[in-house]
């Protein structure tokens, strides 16, 4: 047959064929990429973009902290040396990610319930909710810390969880592990060993190294910074500085209260590594954000994924034109492109959001971009 007869053959031989060529392709494992029209059987543009998302989702801690009881009451330290609920996004299950690189769990430790200390390749922090008891070593540095204090447990440390006290206590933890996960780099220990005498011994518990106030001492003074002390505790894989104290974040946000901040944000302070003035972690990076009385962002578009959580005040948020209202302890996903607004309807009080952002890791990649709207509907290209 000449090439002249087989590109006039009828076209529902050519679709029988093209049919039977598809079919071959995908029981081979293969994925067809020539298609340069929509109208066509298989779209493969349109494949192609047709993965798993994360969507817009609001988990309420109303609903949360009822089945954090109910599992203290249930699961002992004898059962299992983590109590968590990791929350999953509804267009990623059953992946345990609340958006695509990113996951939020609450964890409540009933009082004086320390775990053994363990390690993992995903960076972590702890977010103080509830209690004045949580407990957190980090790498020989016993750490207790209340709300809003930030706790952070880098790549490859050890660290063990708990409460200290009589009273439980809530946090909330941001994991870049699906992030780790897509990059097939995860690993975890639970091993925790010291050299005693000149021999390696299994312990329960880490042995103090540092003072218990060692992150503030040295790394409390903006802009000055001990010469002396080892800035690259643990290889240097994160910031040094393991706690970042609520009361100074508290000052500094009061401090510009009154200042314009931004349109399309509010008022935004970055958690950074003291040493570098950058990100905490290399994937992912930590913030607080406020909106005074009555403020509301204007419409604002990133390429990094958010997790946001109102540490104080109540208000709802418009996210691809959908209102989601959220209150206090509540965890809010922001999927990468979405348009968001943020708003606080009382007219007294100021909110307040503990940020998650992927960031860092877009950043690097020169994957990053940012836009917005002004006043008058006009896109504006941010960053």
């Amino acid at each position: 047959m000449s090439d002249t007869t087989e590109k006039t053959q009828a076209p529902s031989n050519r679709e029988a064929a093209l049919t039977g060529l598809y079919d071959d392709i995908h029981k081979g494992n293969m994925f067809p990429f020539w298609a340069t029209s929509a109208d066509v059987a298989h779209d493969e543009v349109k494949q192609l973009m047709a993965t798993t998302k994360a969507v817009p989702y609001v988990w309420k801690y109303t609903e949360i902290e009822p089945l954090l009881q109910r599992a203290a009451k249930l699961i002992t330290m004898d059962d299992s040396e983590r109590r968590s609920l990791i929350l999953v996004n509804p267009g990623l299950a059953p992946k345990r990610a609340s958006v695509s690189t990113m996951y939020t769990a609450y964890r409540l430790n009933d009082p004086n319930e320390i775990m053994p200390p363990h390690k993992h390749s995903p960076s972590a922090i702890r977010f103080g909710l509830t209690g004045e008891g949580n407990f957190t070593g980090v790498d020989g540095e016993n750490i207790t810390f209340g709300p809003g204090d930030m706790v952070l447990t880098p790549n490859d440390t050890w660290h063990n969880h708990g409460t200290v006290g009589d009273e439980p206590a809530v946090n909330l933890s941001v994991l870049d592990l699906p992030l780790v996960e897509t990059l097939h780099a995860v690993h975890f220990d639970h091993r925790y060993t010291e050299i005693e005498n000149g021999k390696e011994v299994e312990k329960k518990v880490q042995t103090a190294r540092y003072a218990e106030d060692y992150s503030q001492a040295i790394y409390g003074n903006g802009g000055m910074m001990p010469r002396f002390a080892d800035h690259r505790r643990n290889g240097g894989f994160s910031s040094p500085m393991y706690v970042y104290r609520w009361s100074a974040m508290e000052e500094l946000l009061d401090r510009h209260k009154d200042a314009d901040g931004d349109p399309h944000e509010g008022i935004v302070i970055d958690y950074t590594d003291p040493t570098t003035g950058g990100p905490v972690f290399k994937t992912i990076n930590f913030y607080v954000q406020m909106l005074r009385p009555g403020e509301r962002t204007l419409p604002q578009r990133e390429t990094a994924s958010l997790l946001l959580a109102p540490f104080r005040g109540k208000g709802y948020s418009i996210i691809d034109g959908d209102r989601h209202n959220w209150d206090q302890f509540d965890t809010i996903a922001i999927p990468g492109g979405c348009w968001v607004e943020h708003v606080n309807e009382s007219p007294n009080e100021p909110v307040i959001f503990f940020g998650a952002t992927d960031a860092p890791t877009q950043k690097a990649l020169l994957l990053y971009k940012r836009w917005g709207r002004n006043q008058a509907g006009d896109l504006l290209r941010l960053a």
